[in-house]
């Protein structure tokens, strides 16, 4: 056998390979696993120049991969301030003149993370709580889900929508009844409105509308743009990322990891999809499957197409069955009509593209079931792996389908309110304690079978993936009587790890540690499987490894 040029030893190694599922060490050479065995047998496979990990009673892992994330703006976002800790007028205050006190510059000031109750619990942000928080420059809050923004009046202003704007369905800026705007734009097309004012950058932003600069990118912004690259892969890459499925596309974003890609410095594998936004049809298909054929690389590579179907629970822009609870009349708006949608679907099969679509509400997931369907029903059932991501409520009816038509549950352990960050108000009131039993299925549809895979959607939510872990483990029902929705340790690490790996079409090369996969690993800093559940989000990556190579460490 070959001479090992890395080994990792007095490790803890989960491999994710069922027929080996543990082992004491593992041994790489070039950038293929080697073997995977006792300390003795690994120990055997050393020379003279092979290099030495001790993992020292750790965990060790198949690379994990972040299989929902917005990486670009995700790393723009990380230089803007951020408000998921900040509560109450004062806080906001003392936040703002700080961060505009540190950028005098800036024609408009981003801040993230902003909660929805972040004046309080059911109270509605306005434009006039955050004048007396900052009045005299721009300011827009952007929420922890990104399909809400709340602006200030000088925002506003700057923007000529205080009087109100026209957009597009499913998006809205919100009036008062003074006739003016209250400073809550709902939905991504309605806060660009205010967004396309900042002075500095922009382009962070222009996947999730799935276009390209409108005019030409000077040389200095495009060394910017790489730098944001790199630091939003090297970010995922210190919490063991070394697979990324980006969840907004556009050539720009692939030209940018292209360009890494050729400098040597595109540490993880990425896969960037076509974003088909409202208002495109199928024919708008031929540009997915041209980046499909241009970007197809070992480390990047397009072939998938993103939709939305709806928005969000909490601002009333996901799309249900029936009238939200605290709505009466008011169901929400899809995004896409159902012969236009299934339109494209079956082409986008046609085409073996995969097909990833955003739908919370289970008006928007059945539509996109519908979809789906039609699609096989043209053209043949395949191995398709078409996912939906977040499935955040479901109509029991629709539960057996996901498995019937071989979808992928795309899940966010960390989106379940109450699970992690995210505030049980105004998401509980909104969907109605009926329909709870029906949240967030993951028990349901893991016991049918159905595929699963763990992400974050980052900067939607923090990235760490042992945070995630802790959440799916020690989630609890939000009555008695309600459906347990956890999951055990293992079955969470191995959504991130074979999981991932199997919603990319991978599974031949990543996701578990066996002779001849791909050398992606992740050695954690400790033993998880020793920590109580709800000490397993102390766990982090000490050393993260991509085709063989320390991409990160600690």
């Amino acid at each position: 056998m070959a001479t090992a040029s890395l080994i990792i030893d007095n490790a803890r190694v989960l491999t994710m390979d069922p027929d080996h599922p543990r082992a004491e060490a593992v041994a790489i050479a070039g950038n293929r696993i080697l073997a995977v065995g006792s300390a003795a047998e690994i120990a055997a496979l050393a020379g003279p120049d092979t290099r030495r990990i001790d993992a020292e009673g750790a965990t060790v892992l198949p690379g994990m991969t972040e299989a929902h994330l917005h990486v670009f703006s995700g790393a723009a976002g990380l230089s803007q301030l951020q408000l998921a800790q900040v509560h109450g007028l004062e806080a906001l205050r003392e936040a703002l003149a700080g961060y505009a006190a540190n950028n005098p510059d800036a024609t408009l000031l981003i801040c993230k993370a902003a909660d929805y109750n972040l004046f309080g619990p059911g109270v509605s942000t306005t434009r006039q709580m955050l004048d007396q928080a900052m009045a005299d420059r721009p300011v827009i809050l952007i929420s922890g889900d990104h399909h809400t923004a709340w602006a200030n009046t000088a925002a506003l202003e700057m923007a000529g929508i205080l009087q109100g704007a026209e957009t597009a369905v499913g998006t809205e800026v919100v009036m008062g009844e003074d006739g003016t705007a209250t400073g809550e734009l709902r939905e991504f097309d309605a806060y660009m409105l205010v967004m396309r004012h900042r002075n500095g950058g922009g382009r962070e932003n222009l996947g999730m509308t799935g276009s390209e600069p409108d005019v030409e990118v000077a040389p200095e912004q495009w060394e910017e743009d790489l730098e944001t690259m790199r630091r939003g892969l090297a970010y995922c890459a210190s919490f063991g990322f070394t697979s990324l499925h980006n969840m907004d596309g556009n050539v720009y974003q692939l030209k940018l990891l292209r360009e890494l890609e050729n400098r040597g410095e595109l540490i993880c594998r990425i896969e960037v999809p076509f974003h088909l936004t409202p208002g495109m049809t199928a024919e708008a298909l031929e540009t997915a499957s041209q980046m499909t054929a241009e970007f197809n690389s070992d480390r990047l590579r397009s072939g998938r197409v993103k939709m939305f179907m709806d928005g969000v629970i909490d601002s009333g822009t996901a799309v249900m069955i029936e009238d939200y609870a605290d709505q009466p009349g008011w169901k929400g708006e899809p995004l896409h009509q159902p012969d236009v949608f299934n339109a494209i679907c079956t082409e986008a099969d046609k085409r073996g593209l995969q097909i990833s679509v955003h739908a919370i509400g289970d008006g928007a997931v059945r539509r996109v079931l519908d979809g789906y369907e039609a699609a096989q029903k043209v053209n043949g059932p395949r191995d398709s792996r078409h996912r939906i991501e977040h499935i955040e409520v479901i109509h029991p009816d629709d539960i057996p389908r996901v498995k019937e038509l071989g979808v992928i549950y795309s899940m966010q352990p960390s989106h379940p309110p109450g699970a992690m960050d995210f505030p049980l108000l105004p998401w509980a009131a909104k969907v109605g304690e009926a329909r709870w039993p029906y949240a967030f299925p993951l028990g349901a549809l893991r016991d049918l079978g159905v595929p699963i895979c763990f992400a974050s959607d980052w900067p939607v939510a923090d990235i760490d993936p042992m945070r995630s872990v802790q959440a799916a483990i020690t989630r609890k029902p939000w009555r008695e009587g309600d459906p347990d929705n956890s999951v055990g340790l293992q079955d969470a690490l191995n959504y991130y790890t074979y999981g991932g790996a199997y919603a990319g079409f991978d599974e031949g090369r990543l996701g578990s540690l066996k002779p001849g996969m791909l050398a992606d690993i992740v050695v954690m800093d400790r033993d998880v499987e020793a920590l109580a559940p709800e000490e397993v989000g102390a766990a982090h990556a000490a050393v993260t490894i991509c085709d063989g190579a320390v991409i990160w460490q600690a």
